[in-house]
């Protein structure tokens, strides 16, 4: 749904993008992370059409970002990290002024408001002055705003920025409720354990190169091709240890203090798909199963350097 073919791009002397390509398959929520001044945000106002990259392109649904940019803002809805509010008119009245701006027809201006207010949980505030919202409705707001004609792509350079826990929540929640309805969504941020929740690929860039990009399992299996998974047994028998050890890609058992087992096993949810049966077959009353959830995390910090351009 989104290319990024071996694109680079100066300011002045500044090369703030080295040959950087990466793809966004269609319905993902693909995170897009790195260091400040890695070059995230350039790269997403070149998705965006807001400027042109000097070599190299991007595409938006086949759309050239360069040749048609009208075209791609037909299909994509931007909401950058620094975004302007009308803060003296009330949430219908901004949300219809863009939806006019967006030349939606009058005949079906009014619904579509009123839909864009119900999904993003606005609808209650809609005499509300955007003066008055909380920071998380500004940011609902934004969103809202960019579902106006509605895009098949979105851009969302970091939503949860500056949100208290419960509006983080509800800001991912309500990100996944765009993925279900078909939304292909590329998401900034720096709150990886959010993004550990939500996205299943990523592109991570560092002083403008693109250090990894792919499926998030994938790039920790290449990593590290172990991993680590916890499993909670209903009453173990004595030789628990020893047959969780004889489970098919498991490497390494060891039991907690608090009575869960530690298993060290090379593969992706297959392999613990394995372990479970292996389990379930040899009379273990398996509980809880927590495969290690810090992939994102580790590969962050495995594949950058803190280094600043």
């Amino acid at each position: 749904m989104i290319r990024v073919e071996h694109v680079s791009h100066w300011f002045g002397p500044l090369h703030v993008l080295r040959d950087v390509s990466f793809t966004v398959p269609a319905g993902e929520i693909f995170g897009f992370i790195g260091p400040n001044g890695a070059g995230k945000t350039t790269t997403l106002r070149m998705i965006a059409t807001l400027l042109e990259p000097h070599d190299g392109r991007v595409l938006v649904d086949g759309i050239d970002c360069v040749d048609e940019p009208a075209r791609v803002r037909e299909v994509l809805g931007f909401m950058p990290d620094n975004f302007g509010v009308y803060e003296r008119v009330t949430i219908r009245e901004y949300l219809e002024f863009f939806a006019a701006a967006h030349d939606l027809p009058r005949s079906t201006r009014a619904r579509t408001v009123d839909a864009v207010m119900e999904l993003t949980d606005l609808g209650e505030l809609r005499d509300r002055l955007v003066r008055a919202l909380s920071k998380g409705m500004k940011q609902r707001l934004a969103i809202a705003r960019t579902l106006l004609h509605d895009p098949k792509v979105l851009v969302l350079d970091e939503p949860a920025n500056g949100l208290d826990p419960r509006a983080r929540i509800e800001m991912r929640d309500l990100i996944e409720e765009l993925q279900r309805l078909g939304k292909t969504i590329l998401l900034s941020s720096h709150i990886l354990t959010e993004l550990s929740d939500m996205c299943t690929s990523v592109a991570i860039l560092e002083k403008g190169r693109l250090v990894a990009s792919g499926d998030v399992g994938a790039i920790g299996e290449q990593l590290h091709p172990e991993r680590g998974v916890r499993v909670r047994l209903y009453a173990p028998p004595e030789d628990a240890l020893e047959l969780l050890r004889a489970a098919p890609a498991v490497l390494a058992a060891e039991r907690d203090p608090d009575g869960a087992y530690e298993l060290t096993y090379r593969g992706g949810d297959e392999a613990i798909a394995d372990i479970v049966a292996h389990c379930v077959a040899r009379g273990l009353r398996v509980v809880r199963v927590e495969p290690d959830r810090n992939d994102l995390e580790r590969i962050f910090l495995e594949v950058t350097k803190g280094e600043l351009q």
